[in-house]
């Protein structure tokens, strides 16, 4: 099957199911999976052109006195498997659980993930100035993903076969959500190395209120994202393992999971914007590493490491290397000297050129400069999808015969 390659996308449009396992599902599924995997591509599709045309408008995020909310509000909304945004109200702030499962999935965890911001970072909101967290469940037939889509978060309620309700999972609602924090902060393009880093956070994110909720340690958490999201049925575990990427799924219908841990294995293509949730395998398993060496809880030293350094210290094309220096640079100012090790050691082992000599003061540089550019920069220009430069630091492309379409089976070795 031919893949339509995408340009750059700065439409802050990110779904948490990546196309590849739909396009498994096309070709490999039985005629019901087939249909909902086609319509979910169709539509996820026109909903990110519409996006990226709202966008070069300027079109602005649902305001609380238009939805009748306090600062920082919930509210849940049904589509009634529709498309209208956001739908029927089904749940406000305070009310009490409804009875449907997705309605008061989606409510709670937007409630758990608000938290765990304010608790583990003193951040208001998403946007850091309380803006409500709108969610819409039962969106359309058979719908199998969710999304952030600038303003609000939707579910799908999957097809019943592969996917199940996408509400069901803590670490989702938490991801996606997170997708709205980089929008407020770094806004890192949705594309190659800073679109997999966007998605990265968001399962760093989506992680850390997981075991949050648990009260897990670094050394407790299964470091899955979307577990329990594939029906029994499905030979997996989850959409993604943080600590072993690559060895999430293997099943017939949606493929080998196609995650590479190392820079080796790094995926060129156009397949999923240049491989966002395909590359993103490897800052995850380098946060993995740095929260269990440095043990505990992981949102209480890994967690303000990766906060600062995305939050404060990375710009819209940042590359893996980027994302090395910074958060190298943030262990040492907000941890010690062996906490930056730490981190420059987890980046080394996966193949990311790393800075020799990490600086606690030039990761407070660092980040004073990147909030200084950011504050000069209108926002409209940040929103702007350009396309990259050529990186200096893209790692050298592999012969063709190791090159590998996601979901396709690793060659023997």
């Amino acid at each position: 099957m031919a893949i339509r390659s995408s340009p750059p996308c700065a439409c802050t449009f990110c779904t948490i199911a990546p196309p590849h396992i739909l396009r498994c599902l096309q070709e490999r599924g039985d005629p019901q999976q087939r249909a909902a995997a086609t319509r979910t591509l169709a539509v996820t599709r026109d909903l990110r052109e519409e996006r990226l045309r709202a966008s070069a408008m300027g079109a602005a995020p649902l305001s609380a006195a238009l939805l009748g909310l306090g600062s920082g509000a919930r509210s849940t909304h049904d589509a009634q498997r529709g498309k209208t945004l956001p739908g029927r109200l089904a749940r406000k702030e305070s009310a009490a659980a409804t009875g449907d499962a997705a309605v008061d999935e989606a409510h709670d965890g937007a409630g758990l993930t608000r938290d765990f911001l304010a608790a583990a970072f003193r951040r208001r909101s998403i946007d850091g100035r309380g803006m409500p967290l709108v969610s819409t469940v039962h969106f359309d037939r058979d719908y199998d993903n969710a999304f952030w889509d600038g303003r609000q978060m939707v579910y799908g309620d999957g097809d019943g076969q592969v996917f199940q309700r996408f509400t069901i999972a803590l670490d989702v609602i938490g991801h996606e959500l997170a997708h709205g924090v980089t929008q407020h902060t770094s806004n890192l393009l949705y594309f190659e190395q800073s679109g997999a880093l966007n998605e990265h956070f968001s399962d760093v994110i989506g992680s850390l209120v997981k075991q949050w909720h648990r009260n897990q340690s670094a050394g407790q958490a299964d470091w899955l994202i979307g577990e329990g999201l594939l029906a029994p049925t499905i030979h997996g575990r989850a959409l993604r393992s943080m600590s072993a990427p690559g060895t999430a799924y293997d099943d017939p219908l949606i493929g080998k999971d196609p995650q590479p841990a190392h820079m080796r294995d790094y995926y060129f293509g156009p397949e999923d914007q240049g491989g966002v949730h395909i590359n993103s395998g490897i800052p995850n398993r380098v946060f993995w590493r740095v929260a269990k060496t440095l043990g505990g809880p992981a949102w209480k030293v890994a967690g303000r490491i990766w906060w600062r350094a995305f939050t404060r210290m990375l710009m819209a094309r940042a590359t893996f290397a980027d994302a090395a220096r910074a958060t190298i640079e943030a262990a040492g100012s907000v941890a010690d000297a062996a906490a930056a090790r730490t981190v420059r050691d987890a980046w080394a082992e996966a193949g990311v050129p790393v800075p020799r000599r990490p600086s606690v003061a030039a990761g407070r540089r660092a980040a004073t400069q990147a909030d200084a550019a950011r504050a000069k920069t209108p926002a409209r220009s940040r929103d702007k999808a350009a396309k990259p430069k050529r990186r200096t630091t893209r790692p050298v492309m592999p012969p063709a015969a190791t090159r590998r379409r996601p979901g396709a089976a690793r060659p023997a070795r």
